[in-house]
């Protein structure tokens, strides 16, 4: 049977290419037959990477078989994954996300959660020497998980071990880690062809507080006029996802890659209170700009409260 890999719904650069580098490697190296396959149709930046390194886009799955082999990558969340991922047969989980709970195996398994800022930097130390084996390809897309999810090592969450492995994945490929980056943040950026519901979808995930269901979205983008000239929009688009997904509230977050901030959008008194009680930010209109805010992981899921 083949393993298939994936990360979560709404898959961001992080969620595309470690499940095709994973893949790689349990054929490749460990002999176990595997396939990356994705949750939703990858982001503009994971499309970007895809078409820059010559990899095929893996296929689209809505849900898994019962007794279905599989490794989860980049979340540990049943929330952000099919919602029958407990009748597959999980063989492993690698993750750099907080342990959310609610996945059941039928078996022990490999389960490796590290506090690292990118689930490539976790596969390339399990790689080990292997990894100088990888094709060009493979390399260049764990470089740009790497580099989207430290946003260019501006993130909160970048460590010493991220930019060490970047910088030494772009050596080996012949890479200028600035210019590269600039590449990957402008295709990040382009979210002219998209409508508002998929924007608040795009890089989403659920989260409750107090017992309130909330939608967290964030866009990361070097423009984001583009985003904010939407604003209207996508607020009137809030309550009809939020219907659609189940969720009491969508908050969305835009943020500022190059001046390293977050704009919250601040559509009813709800987020108004929250972004007070979260953040201690005084609002006064229909958007409240956060200084230094850029990692949803580490600045933002960890803050909310009501």
């Amino acid at each position: 049977m083949t393993t298939l890999v994936f990360g979560h719904k709404s898959p961001d650069t992080d969620s595309t290419g470690s499940p095709i580098a994973w893949a790689w490697y349990l054929t490749e190296v460990v002999g176990t037959p595997a396939k990356a396959v994705l949750l939703g149709e990858p982001n503009t930046e994971a499309a970007f990477m895809l078409q820059r390194w010559g990899l095929e886009k893996p296929e689209i799955i809505s849900g898994v078989a019962e007794g279905q082999a599989v490794v989860i990558v980049d979340t540990n969340n049943p929330a952000e994954l099919p919602a029958d991922i407990n009748a597959a047969d999980i063989r492993a989980i690698i993750d750099h996300h907080k342990l959310v709970g609610g996945l059941e195996t039928a078996e022990p398994i490999d389960i490796t959660i590290r506090p690292l800022a990118c689930t490539a930097t976790i596969m390339a130390d399990l790689m080990g020497s292997s990894l100088s084996t990888a094709p060009e390809a493979i390399k260049g897309a764990m470089l740009t998980c790497i580099l989207s999810d430290t946003l260019e090592f501006r993130s909160p969450t970048t460590t010493d071990h991220d930019r060490a492995l970047a910088e030494r994945l772009a050596g080996d490929l012949g890479v200028e880690i600035p210019a590269y980056a600039a590449e990957m943040f402008a295709a990040k950026s382009d979210v002219s062809a998209f409508s508002e519901a998929e924007l608040l979808r795009m890089d989403s995930k659920e989260y409750a507080v107090g017992g309130t269901k909330f939608r967290v979205s964030v866009l990361e983008t070097t423009s984001p006029g583009m985003v904010l000239d939407r604003k209207a929009a996508l607020m009137e688009a809030m309550g009809p996802v939020a219907a659609e997904d189940g969720v009491e509230q969508v908050l969305l977050f835009v943020v500022d890659i190059l001046n390293e901030e977050a704009t919250l959008l601040v559509p009813n008194d709800l987020v108004k209170t929250l972004a007070e009680k979260s953040f201690g930010a005084s609002v006064s209109g229909d958007a409240v700009v956060l200084p230094g805010v850029m990692s949803r992981k580490k600045q933002i899921i960890p803050a909310l409260k009501l």
